[in-house]
């Protein structure tokens, strides 16, 4: 989800209630409503009912399968650090937005430091990742420079959010 620079999401309290379907369902989405309800000691009608309550207000992005990336002929995770030539407003805005239109961009992050951008990007080899460079930096004339670095193993991954207890 894109966020322009300097806005600010609006926090969301949490109760006890939501912290534990939260909980659950960053572990397995699929769990059915019934069973979800049965885990908190809550009815399913207030748990359907709180789950579109985060929803809506956002802190629930969207329910997915998380695939390995191994398996489905996509080995090779880069991460690839961007300065741009010029930052203003509009042109980050820009960036961010050809970043999200990038299928093998998995992540964007506005960073501060030494350059403007870190992005993740996965790819099926070498090629298709020099093909990728070629494309989305090289020719764009305001990356004034990008550095690769390729991952050699990944012991962690995880999408989980801590949540207060």
């Amino acid at each position: 989800m894109s966020q322009a620079a300097g806005q600010q999401r609006k926090f969301v309290t949490l109760d006890k209630l939501d912290i534990q379907i939260l909980g659950l369902l960053q572990e397995d989405a699929s769990l059915p409503i019934r069973v979800l309800a049965d885990k908190v000691g809550s009815s399913p009608a207030t748990c359907q009912r709180r789950i579109a309550d985060m929803r809506a207000s956002g802190v629930i992005l969207k329910q997915v399968a998380i695939v390995d990336r191994l398996r489905v002929g996509r080995p090779l995770t880069v991460f690839v650090s961007v300065e741009l030539d010029k930052q203003n407003a509009a042109l980050l805005r820009a960036f961010e937005q050809k970043m999200s239109a990038q299928e093998d961009v998995m992540a964007c992050y506005e960073v501060s430091g030494e350059f403007d951008f870190l992005i993740i990007v996965n790819a099926a080899s070498m090629e298709q990742f020099h093909a990728f460079t070629r494309e989305v930096f090289s020719s764009n004339n305001n990356v004034r420079n990008f550095k690769s670095v390729f991952a050699m193993n990944c012991s962690k991954f995880e999408t989980r959010v801590p949540l207060p207890r």
